[in-house]
C-alpha cells in the first residue's frame, strides 16, 4: 500500500440538476440523459440533458447504487432505508440507523418501462443482505455488490460485511470475500481482470485478481498489494468508477471531490467539487470524457471534463 503525493485540481463544474433528495449511482445513457437514485426520494430518476427530472419508479427503502444490466433493466442495490434523513442548515446528510423505516436490504431490477420492481435477492446462505450500496456488471450474465452494513450507534454495534457475486437472472448469489469493513464503491479494471473496492471508513481501496466469474484469487498473508492505495487524514470513501486507463476514480467524503488512483497506486490526484458528500462518478458523452458526478448534501448532480477517456462499461 502506497501513500503518494496527492495532485490537486478545481475543475469547472456543470451543473445539470439541483433539488435532487441525496442523488447516487449516476448511470450516463445512450439518449444524453443520466438515470440515477435519490437514496432519499426514495427513487429512481431520469435527469434529462435539460436539467429537467422524471421518475422511472418510486423504491422504498433506499436505493443506494444502480446499473443497467443485460436484459437492458435497471439493476439497483437498496440498503433498507439504513440512514435517516438530517438537514443541517441546508445540507442535507445521512443520519443514524432508521430502526423502524428499515425494511432489509436487497437486491432489486427495475423495469425501464413501467418501472415494476422486482426483488432479485434479500439473502445469501441465510445471512440477510444488510444494506447493499454499490454493483457492476461483469459481461458475464452477473455482478459483483458490496453489502456496507449497518452501523447502529443505540445499540453500539457495526456489521461486518462482504463482497458478493450473483446472477442477473436471480439464480445464484455467493459472498466471495469476507469478512470487509463497509465496503462500498465497487468496480472492474478495463480487462476485466482486477476488482476493487472501496471501504468508507477506513479510506482505503482495495483490489483483488479475479480468476473466473464470481472467483477472485485470496491474497497471501501480509500481502500488501491487496490494497491499492490508502488515504491519509480524515477522508472517506464513497462510490466509485474506473477510467478507460484504469484510474480507480473515487468519491470522497468530507473534502469532497473525486480521488483518481493510477493503475499501481503510485499517483493520485484529486478533483475538488465543493460538497462534502460528493458520492458516485460516471463517464458518458461521444468520447466518455465527462465525468457526471453526484454531489449529495447538495442535491446536485454536475459534469466536468475528464482528463481520460472513460470506461464503457458491460451493458452501457
Amino acid at each position: 500500500m502506497t501513500t503518494p503525493t496527492v495532485r490537486e485540481f478545481n475543475p469547472e463544474l456543470t451543473e445539470i440538476a439541483q433539488g435532487l433528495r441525496f442523488p447516487e449511482g449516476p448511470i450516463a445513457m445512450p439518449d444524453g440523459s443520466v438515470v440515477l437514485v435519490e437514496m432519499f426520494g426514495p427513487r429512481l430518476t431520469r435527469v434529462h440533458p435539460d436539467g429537467s427530472t422524471e421518475t422511472i419508479a418510486d423504491i422504498p427503502g433506499g436505493p443506494n447504487g444502480a446499473a443497467v444490466g443485460p436484459d437492458g433493466a435497471f439493476y439497483v442495490c437498496n440498503n433498507g432505508g439504513s440512514f435517516t434523513p438530517v438537514d443541517l442548515g441546508g445540507m442535507m446528510l445521512p443520519g443514524g440507523f432508521n430502526r423502524d423505516g428499515y425494511i432489509g436490504g436487497r437486491i432489486q431490477r427495475v423495469d425501464p418501462h413501467d418501472g415494476t420492481i422486482t426483488d432479485l435477492y434479500t439473502e445469501c446462505d441465510g445471512h440477510p443482505l444488510r444494506g447493499p450500496n454499490d454493483l457492476v456488471m461483469d459481461g458475464h450474465g452477473g455482478f459483483w455488490f458490496t453489502d456496507h452494513g449497518i452501523r447502529d450507534t443505540s445499540s453500539r454495534t457495526a456489521d461486518l460485511t462482504g463482497i458478493y457475486y450473483a446472477k442477473a437472472d436471480g439464480t445464484d448469489i455467493e459472498e466471495v470475500v469476507f469478512p470487509t469493513d463497509s465496503p462500498n464503491g465497487i468496480g472492474l479494471s478495463p480487462d476485466t481482470d482486477t476488482l476493487y473496492w472501496a471501504e468508507t471508513h477506513n479510506g482505503r481501496v482495495h483490489q483483488r485478481t479475479i480468476t473466473a466469474p464470481g472467483e477472485v484469487l485470496a491474497p497471501a498473508p501480509l500481502d500488501f498489494t491487496a490494497v491499492l492505495c490508502g488515504l491519509p487524514g480524515y477522508q472517506m470513501l464513497d462510490s466509485l468508477a474506473v477510467d478507460g486507463e484504469g484510474w480507480v476514480c473515487v468519491a470522497t467524503i468530507v473534502n469532497g471531490g473525486i480521488t483518481a488512483i493510477s493503475p499501481d497506486g503510485s499517483q493520485v490526484e484529486f478533483y475538488s467539487t465543493g460538497d462534502v458528500l460528493t458520492t458516485n462518478i460516471c463517464f458518458g458523452g461521444d468520447d466518455l470524457r465527462t465525468a457526471y458526478v453526484t454531489c449529495s448534501s447538495s442535491g446536485r448532480l454536475v459534469s466536468f471534463p475528464w482528463p481520460r477517456p472513460g470506461l464503457r462499461l458491460a451493458h452501457q
